[in-house]
Formats: C-alpha cells, sequence, structure tokens
C-alpha cells in the first residue's frame, strides 16, 4: 500500500512540472479567419433573425393564427431553437468536432428558411386570405406540417450553428499570447455584427463558411466531457462518507492526461463534498501511467475542479432566464403595439412593417458595440487596469438592470399608446391608437442596450469560465438560457391570460390591446426584473473566477508555506 502512494505522489510531482496545457501545434491565424466566421455569423443572423422576427406577423395575418396562439407559438419555436444547441454542442465536442458541425447546420438553416419561404410563395401552402370576413379559415393539416418541417429544419441548423461559432471564432487566437487574448477579448463584441432579414442570404453562409477551409484551426474532440462530469458526482457519492483532509489542495490525488489541452486549475473551497472524488484510499489502483484504475471511483483534482466550474456557472445562468425574458416580450408583445399604432412616417404615405421596428433594437446593438470596444473599455482599462475594463460579472449586471429599465418604459408607453385618440379601425384587432409607433422605440434601444451588456457578456463568461474541452457546451449554455427564457414567456403569457380573465380589470391580454393592459403586464415583468437583480448581485459577489481561488484559501496556503519546521 505504502508503495502504491509513494509511487502516486511521484507521479503527482511529475505531472507538477509538465505543462498541463500541452496542446497540439496549431497554426493559429487569427484575424485572417474573422472574415469567413464573422461572415457565416452575420448571415446566418440575417437569415435566421429576420425570417423569426416576422414570424409573429406572418403565422397571424397569412397563417391565421390569433395573437396568444401565435405568441405561445414563437415562444415554444424559439426555446426549442435554442435548446437545440445543447444536443448539438454535445455532438459537436464529442465526435464531430466544431467544423464539421457548423457545416451541416449551415446547410439545414437554409432548407429551413427556403421551406418556410415557399410557404408564402405557393398558395396552396397556406390559408386563404381572411378578407373583410368576421370568421377566418385556419391552416389544413398538411399545411401546417410543412411549416413545421421549415421549423424543425432551421431549428437543427440552430442547434450546430449556434454553440460552435464563436468558440471556433475564438478557437482561431493564440490564448497563451497577449495578442491572441486580446484578438478574443474584440471578437466577443464583434459577433452581434450578424443582424438583419432574408433567408437567401443563409445560402451564402454556407458559401462563406467554407471557402475559408483551408486555414481553419480544427481542434478535435476528445470524448464527452459529460463523462467526465458524471465520474465526479458518482465518485463523490461513492466516497461521501469520508473525512475531507486537512489540506486537499496537498492530498487529493492529481493527475492530467499528456491528451488533456485544458489549462490546469487551481483548488477551490468551494462545493467541497465533490473534493471527496479525488480521495486515495487503499482500494483505489493506480494504473503505471499515474492515472485511476476506476475512473468511476478516482478522479483527479483537476476534473474535480472542472466540475466546481460548472456548479458555478449554474446559479449565474440561471439570473439570464428572467433578464432574458423581458427581453423576449420586445421581440413578441411590440409588435403586436406596432400593429395598433400610428406607423405612417412623418406626413408621408410610408408606413413601417410592424415587424422591422425590431431593427432599432438590433441597430442599438450594433451602433454600441463598436463604441464600447474601442472608446469606452480604454478609457475604463487606464481607471480599473482590467484589461476589460470592467469585470464580464459586472458588465452582465449592467445589463440586467437595462433589461428592468426597458419593461418599466414598455408599460409607460403602453398607456401613452391606450390613451391616444383613434385614427383607424383594424377590422381584425380594434382601433389603431394615433401615437406614433416611433414612441417604441425607446425601449427598443433600452433592450439593444442591455443586450449589448449581457448577451455579450454571458456569451465570453461561459467561454471563459467552462473548461476548455467543453466550450461548444459553454456556447450551448446561452442559447440554453434563452430557450428557458422563451417557454418562461410563453407560460407566464398563458397564465396571466387565463387568469386576468375572470378579474374585474378584464383579460390583459386579449387580440385588442385596446381593451386589455398591456401595461400591467409589462410592469409584472419589471417586477421580476428586480427580484432577479438582487439574485444575480448576491450570485456574483459569491462567485469565484476560474483559475483564481479565494481570500480565505489563499491566506491558509500561505500560513503552511510560512510555517517552519522544528528544529
Amino acid at each position: 500500500m505504502s508503495e502504491r502512494i509513494s509511487s502516486s505522489q511521484e507521479t503527482m510531482e511529475k505531472e507538477e512540472k509538465i505543462d498541463t496545457a500541452d496542446e497540439l501545434e496549431f497554426n493559429y491565424r487569427g484575424l485572417k479567419a474573422m472574415p469567413y466566421i464573422i461572415g457565416n455569423e452575420t448571415f446566418e443572423k440575417l437569415g435566421a433573425i429576420g425570417t423569426l422576427s416576422n414570424l409573429l406577423v406572418y403565422i397571424t395575418v397569412v397563417f391565421n393564427m390569433k395573437s396568444i396562439t401565435a405568441a405561445t407559438l414563437i415562444n415554444v419555436l424559439n426555446g426549442t431553437t435554442n435548446f437545440a444547441t445543447l444536443p448539438g454542442a454535445y455532438l459537436s465536442d464529442t465526435y464531430f468536432g466544431r467544423y464539421k458541425t457548423l457545416g451541416f447546420g449551415s446547410v439545414s438553416s437554409f432548407m429551413g428558411m427556403l421551406v418556410i419561404s415557399l410557404t408564402a410563395a405557393i398558395p396552396s401552402l397556406h390559408p386563404p386570405e381572411c378578407g373583410k370576413a368576421s370568421t377566418c379559415v385556419g391552416a389544413t393539416a398538411w399545411q401546417m406540417a410543412i411549416l413545421v418541417t421549415g421549423f424543425g429544419l432551421v431549428v437543427i441548423g440552430a442547434g450546430g450553428i449556434r454553440p460552435c461559432n464563436l468558440a471556433f471564432g475564438a478557437d482561431q487566437f493564440n490564448p497563451k499570447t497577449q495578442s491572441g487574448k486580446r484578438g478574443i477579448d474584440s471578437f466577443f463584441n464583434c459577433w452581434a455584427i450578424g443582424l438583419g432579414i432574408p433567408a437567401i442570404l443563409m445560402f451564402l453562409s454556407c458559401v462563406v463558411f467554407f471557402v475559408g477551409t483551408n486555414i481553419y484551426v480544427k481542434v478535435k474532440p476528445t470524448g464527452s466531457p459529460i463523462t467526465s462530469v458524471s465520474r465526479v458526482l458518482v465518485a463523490a457519492v461513492k466516497k461521501r462518507r469520508l473525512k475531507r483532509p486537512e489540506q486537499p489542495w496537498l492530498s487529493l490525488f492529481s493527475y492530467i492526461s499528456p491528451n488533456s489541452f485544458n489549462f490546469k486549475l487551481p483548488y477551490t473551497d468551494q462545493f467541497r463534498f465533490l473534493d471527496k472524488a479525488a480521495i486515495l484510499t487503499p482500494e483505489d489502483q493506480i494504473n503505471p501511467d499515474g492515472s485511476a484504475a476506476n475512473p468511476w471511483r478516482l478522479c483527479s483534482i483537476q476534473q474535480v475542479e472542472e466540475v466546481k466550474c460548472l456548479m458555478r456557472v449554474i446559479p449565474i445562468w440561471a439570473s439570464a432566464i428572467i433578464y432574458h425574458t423581458a427581453i423576449v416580450q420586445q421581440q413578441t408583445y411590440v409588435v403586436f403595439q406596432a400593429l395598433q399604432s400610428n406607423r405612417y412616417l412623418g406626413n408621408t404615405k410610408f408606413q413601417i412593417p410592424a415587424a422591422s421596428y425590431i431593427v432599432f433594437s438590433m441597430l442599438s446593438l450594433s451602433i454600441w458595440v463598436p463604441i464600447y470596444d474601442r472608446i469606452i473599455v480604454p478609457f475604463l482599462r487606464r481607471i480599473t487596469g482590467k484589461e476589460a475594463g470592467i469585470t464580464i460579472l459586472q458588465r452582465m449586471g449592467i445589463g440586467i438592470f437595462l433589461s428592468m429599465l426597458t419593461s418599466l418604459v414598455s408599460g409607460l408607453v403602453e398607456e401613452r399608446r391606450r390613451t391616444k385618440p383613434m385614427i383607424g379601425i383594424d377590422p381584425r384587432r380594434g382601433g389603431i391608437s394615433s401615437m406614433s409607433g416611433l414612441w417604441l422605440i425607446p425601449q427598443l434601444t433600452l433592450a439593444g442596450l442591455a443586450e449589448a451588456f449581457t448577451a455579450i457578456g454571458q456569451v465570453e463568461f461561459y467561454y471563459k469560465q467552462f473548461p476548455e474541452n467543453m466550450r461548444s457546451i459553454a456556447g450551448s449554455f446561452y442559447f440554453c438560457g434563452l430557450a428557458a427564457s422563451s417557454y418562461l414567456s410563453g407560460f407566464l403569457v398563458s397564465i396571466v391570460h387565463r387568469t386576468t380573465a375572470r378579474i374585474a380589470t378584464g383579460n390583459w391580454l386579449p387580440d385588442d390591446l385596446n381593451n386589455g393592459r398591456l401595461n400591467y403586464f409589462y410592469y409584472l415583468v419589471a417586477s421580476l426584473g428586480v427580484m432577479n437583480f438582487v439574485y444575480y448581485l448576491v450570485c456574483a459577489k459569491w462567485y469565484t473566477y476560474k483559475g483564481s481561488t479565494n481570500t480565505s484559501l489563499d491566506s491558509k496556503m500561505v500560513e503552511m508555506k510560512s510555517e517552519k519546521p522544528p528544529v
């Protein structure tokens, strides 16, 4: 037994001398690969967001759905689209790699958008026009089947593209050099360029992506990272009755595979029950190369710390669900607000399409990002001394606060819209307010700024805080938050619709907004945002960044080093 432990200690000492980030040699092209990757991201967003943002109007006007049904369907579609990134990320990190997954996803997205476009172009693929009749004919089963097929292809495509594109772009920079680190930071600020409209551009996305094939860095998958996480949890449960060592950073089992490209993580004292997975007992066998003979019983401290990284991220991720719920309303009910507002531009006869108002959110995001990256960050860097100006958590917190203001302003604008005189009647919806649709710009601008802080901050946060072999899953985490918020939004809309239909004030969310209280719904979302902001502040204060230890642990380790041996 003593020989085995001695051999294990010798192995651990050798491992500490080895660079734990022993990566394969890559020819990093950095900015040279960016036109292709950002081009793919840009055209994917132009196709996907442009299509999805118009779907709400499309399925209510062309497929003759009621507003509440359409809003629920869009929320479910958005949720499923974003949730698909999790299996997409798993397949990428485990089997196919990011390059192949991106290629397949790009083609699938193009096919999906083409099918959706055909349902509009071919009269037999959608219901007849309602006209001015009081009742409308709904879509047939096969018409809905074709539309849902298009949705399904878009979902599959998004599941492949969204979790991989940003991580694939960051792969092109060398994380060990200063220029590479700055390149990664700027890249995360530039990803939001991809905003806009038509399905045909998705084809250009495929072309642009594959043109850059010869210069990409293609990191090969190294097996399922979920397996490693499962092993730590199982081993910790098996050894739950063992006593945790007093100096775990010195005595826990340490081994890093030579094939691993994850950076070595220092010990942290959060989630200490997981430490038991790395306790070396007489029953544990060690292979000649220093690895555990039974990885489901004995895990390395590196594996344990990687799981801790995931555990620390989850509370922060949860706060994003309520945040995105506020932003989702600026993609659904703001369209209904626009439909019952004066959309004429000044005294002209030009009428702004209701779904196009969302572009103001995209514009504020696109305009703010380069200003923030090129002006604000350097200014803050001189004040704080931090490379990014402020921490990622601070950046995300600003966005969450702005989302609260977005909901509050949305409620105030809706009150104004309801009280203004009517200038006309929409036979399907009701009175059209004389309030200019341009009054919707402030809430959309705030939503865009909130996304610039929190959405981009989240993507960067997950990328940097996840283990290196789980970066595609890190990308999917952002979209899983979007998925959860879309489902929550649909649930919230359904509950409010059913509950308020039975109270004295009447239904808050009817088809005719003039007969409802959409402003109350916005205030409800704002109040949820306030509680979420307080929760986020608590989580952010508790959070320990990957690669760092807390102050109390640092002081303990310093005390241990300063102790002199007895004479």
